[in-house]
């Protein structure tokens, strides 16, 4: 299944569903408040049958609603460090050896859960403009309640998974990092989750099985106002989703609604080409960032400047 959340604009509630058909999305508002709350009602479980009664549901067309994040509010996220080839070229930006503790387990940080937005326009404020940049991710979403959970069984507990867009203002990031304690500011202010969360079934056909956990062979792109700076494939991920999954579960309870995310795909931002520098190059005021993941969808924001005015 794709599902989504969404604004009807008939009323301007908020709903969520899945695709029903190549146009029409079915409003799954009778089931549960948002998918976050159906997942928390042993939601995981019940979607092989919910698939089979998805037209019994109220069909929209898809014109008729606005996409929101896949999940506008989950529990906790995530945001892993999952591909060498990136974190080489991050380490190697701030002048730094590559750390042979990176073989040794996935490793994350936590994110604003409360800083989600799907497609469409990310606020940034002035500070974030300081070397503004875009990252390529995808991010799994859990679906049933876990502890202490073995990478073999981990992607049983997968609901699904969906393009992140992980914005990260590199002046503030690079600061607070040389201090041991970031990412911080650099990241709080926008995740971009969307435009759906496909369940695992729906990709079986590029699974990669393993006895780590499974990877899919899904290519991943990026464009900056309309030209491809980005390209790289999930299979290349170092750790998969199964060993992060193990690794924040150790001593840890997760639950339906918490986010993880894979890290930066290689060449996946701006940053591996820029370093830390000041540049033209970084993003601007009106740019527009498009993500595409294979089988996951398209992912669209554009950058939209507001002031730091009290709120």
């Amino acid at each position: 299944m794709r599902f989504c959340s969404f604004k009807r604009k008939s009323d301007n509630k908020e709903s969520w569903g899945a695709m029903s058909g190549p146009d029409t999305v079915s409003d799954f508002a009778s089931l549960a408040p948002d998918l976050r709350s159906f997942l928390e009602k042993d939601g995981l479980a019940k979607i092989p049958q919910l698939e089979k009664e998805t037209k019994n549901h109220p069909q929209l067309n898809v014109n008729d609603i606005v996409l929101r994040a896949s999940l506008p509010n989950p529990a906790t996220i995530r945001d892993g460090y999952a591909f060498r080839n990136h974190a080489e070229a991050a380490r190697k930006n701030r002048n730094l050896p590559m750390l042979p503790e990176f073989e040794e387990f996935p490793v994350f940080y936590y994110g604003e859960p409360r800083s989600i937005i799907g497609p469409g326009d990310v606020k940034v404020q002035n500070h974030h403009l300081e070397q503004l940049d875009f990252e390529l991710e995808v991010g799994v979403v859990i679906g049933k309640k876990g502890k202490n959970i073995p990478a073999v069984k981990a992607d049983e507990y997968i609901a699904g998974y969906t393009i992140w867009n992980d914005w990260s203002a590199r002046g503030m990031q690079f600061k607070e990092m040389k201090l041991s304690m970031g990412p911080v500011k650099g990241k709080d202010f926008a995740n971009s989750f969307g435009p759906w969360l496909v369940t695992r079934d729906e990709l079986v056909s590029k699974k990669i099985p393993g006895d780590k956990g499974e990877r899919f062979d899904l290519s991943m792109r990026a464009f900056l106002n309309g030209k491809q700076v980005s390209n790289g494939n999930l299979k290349d991920m170092s750790f998969t989703f199964a060993q992060i999954i193990e690794r924040a579960s150790y001593g840890c309870t997760i639950y339906p609604g918490d986010v993880f995310g894979s890290g930066t795909v290689g060449t996946g931002c701006l940053m591996e080409t820029l370093g830390y520098a000041p540049s033209d190059k970084w993003l601007k005021e009106g740019d527009e960032v498009e993500l595409q993941v294979e089988g996951l969808g398209v992912l669209k924001n554009r950058v939209v400047l507001v002031g730091d005015e009290l709120e």
